[in-house]
This record gives structure tokens, sequence and C-alpha cells, in this order.
């Protein structure tokens, strides 16, 4: 008998009147708020204009949502698609089953429209979000604890993980207690948002690179945390599906990373077009503003385009991330 564990929640929905309020949902709004304003806190740190990132979450969150549930419908499609089972539960998001890797896939593709669109350069966008959506996701994990969901095996340890016997995957009715992977990969998002933001100041990343750190970061954790779940998977050559996408993304960061680093040892210097572009959109002209940062207007050489310029080397000491 474990005489220490972590309990399950005694409710993950709650009802005001006819209207049910889900935590799950809640744990994946607080993640997306969370990103937004410490994302824009970023961009604005790297010259951007405030607000920028709330611009590109109308396009990127409800792009990065259906992505997450393609994924994990299109790498599970027994769960939805064989005798016994309704294909229209695979619209019933709230019930679990979103897939990362489809969030960041598509919501990148949903955040490249809005960049073009506000005259923002992508690869700056995406190196200023990488920590915040490292956050979302520490934050979102707590849904499957509510949810009662992809945990580990079992154990004994103290902080083992109890789950109602209603929520046990079959064939592990007689335990009760089980690894918390949901913790375990909340705690090692948090760790990678630190690392990210870290290796940023110290190394001022740029042209994507810290984006490109961040997969290499998560995917390093979620390739043992995956190891560690018991719940229905499709396995190839002895490994999860999600294992294999971890290694293969690992590596695609990992060579991007090296390539862009020789190529661009540093930061963009311009990293956003005026907002007076709007008013030009019918000519087609993207008009360069001063930096809030350097105070100057001018061309980096690369092939993004013009815009808003940021300080390529701030003064020694200087620390130009948010705290």
């Amino acid at each position: 008998m474990t005489l220490a564990f972590i309990p399950s929640p005694g409710e993950g929905v709650w009802h005001l009147g006819p209207l049910p309020i889900r935590a799950y949902a809640l744990c994946i709004l607080a993640g997306v708020l969370v990103a937004i304003w410490f994302g824009d806190r970023r961009w604005v740190a790297r010259g951007g204009r405030r607000g920028g990132v709330g611009d590109i979450a109308i396009w990127a969150v409800p792009f990065g949502l259906v992505g997450a549930r393609l994924y994990h419908v299109i790498t599970d499609p027994e769960l939805y698609f064989t005798a016994g089972k309704d294909p229209w539960d695979a619209f019933f998001i709230w019930r679990g089953g979103l897939g990362v890797w489809g969030a960041v896939g598509l919501g990148a593709v949903g955040a490249l429209i809005a960049c073009r669109r506000n005259g923002m350069r992508f690869r700056a966008m995406a190196d200023a979000l990488a920590p915040a959506i490292a956050l979302a996701q520490a934050i979102g994990r707590w849904g499957n604890y509510f949810n009662q969901e992809l945990y580990g095996k079992p154990t004994t340890l103290p902080w083992g993980l109890k789950i109602d016997p209603a929520h046990r995957e079959p064939g592990y009715h007689a335990y009760a207690t089980y690894q918390p992977t949901f913790l375990y990969e909340s705690l090692w998002d948090l760790g990678t948002a630190g690392f990210v933001i870290w290796a940023d100041r110290r190394f001022r990343l740029g042209f994507g690179r810290a984006f490109a750190l961040y997969v290499m970061a998560y995917t390093a954790g979620r390739g043992w945390i995956e190891y560690m779940r018991i719940d229905t998977a499709n396995h190839f050559l002895g490994l999860r599906l999600n294992d294999w996408t971890s290694i293969g993304l690992f590596l695609l960061a990992l060579a991007y990373f090296v390539v862009v680093g020789r190529r661009h040892p540093g930061r963009e210097v311009v990293v956003q077009t005026s907002e007076a572009s709007e008013n030009n959109h019918f000519s087609g002209e993207r008009q360069p503003v001063a930096s809030p940062v350097a105070g100057d207007i001018g061309q980096d050489g690369s092939d993004d385009g013009g815009g808003v310029t940021a300080d390529p080397s701030p003064p020694r000491g200087s620390d130009d991330e948010p705290s």
C-alpha cells in the first residue's frame, strides 16, 4: 500500500447552469494567455511593436488548435475509425487528445500568414515566442491531470499519481498509483523556457536559432517522458511514434541551429516594418521606421526585407530581455 501519493482531482468539469466549464480547456486557455503576454514582452525587447504577438495569436491560435487535433487523430486513428468507435468523437477536443507538434506546425503557418500581413519578420517572431510556447505547454499539461490521462507506468514512489479506476488503462486496474508524466513534462517545459531565455541573452540568438534551441530542448525531454507512458500509441521498431517524431525533430533543429549559426551568427537588425504600412497597403509599400532601441533606419542585407531596426550590439551589461 502506497502511503504517499498525488491525489487525482475530484472534478474536472464545473457547471454554470447548463454551461460546462472544463479544467482541460482552462489550462490551455491560461497557457495561451501567458504565452501572448510573455511573448509580447520579448517581441518589444527585440524592437517589435507592442501588441504584435496579439496580432499573431489571432491567426496562430486557431491554426494551432486545428493542427493539434489533426496530429492526434492522424497518429491515433484507431481511437476513432475502427469497429465500435464513433468518428464524431474526433471533434470532442475537451476529452483530451492534442498533439503538440501539430499545434506548433500548423500554428507556425498561421503565424507566418500574420507576420506577412503585419510586416513582421517571421524568424524573429519565432525566437521571441520560443520560451513563451514552452511556458504555455507547461501550463497546458495540467489539463491532462484534470482529465486523468497520459500518465506513466505504475509506481510506488511518494509522488506517484493516484488514478481513479474508471480512468485506468486496460490491464492496469490492479494498480492505483502511476508515474505523473504530466508533471515531469510540465517541469521540463519550465526548464526549457528558462534555458532558452538564458541562452538567448548570453549568445544573442537570432534568425530562428532560439526557436531551434527550444525544439531541441523540448524533444530531448519529451523522448524519455514519452517512453514512460502506457496509454495506447502506435509503435515503430519498438518505439512509440512520438519518440521517433522527437528524434527526427531534434536532429532537424540541430542541423538548422548549426547551419544558420554559421550564416547569421548574430541577431536580425530589422524585425518589423512600420505600422504605417497599413496606410500603404494598396500601394504595396512598406515604410521602415526608427527602432525604439536603435533609433535609426537601415537595411541589414538579409533575405527578409527591411523594417524596424533593433540594436545588434547593446552597451555592455545591458539586458534587452524582459525581467
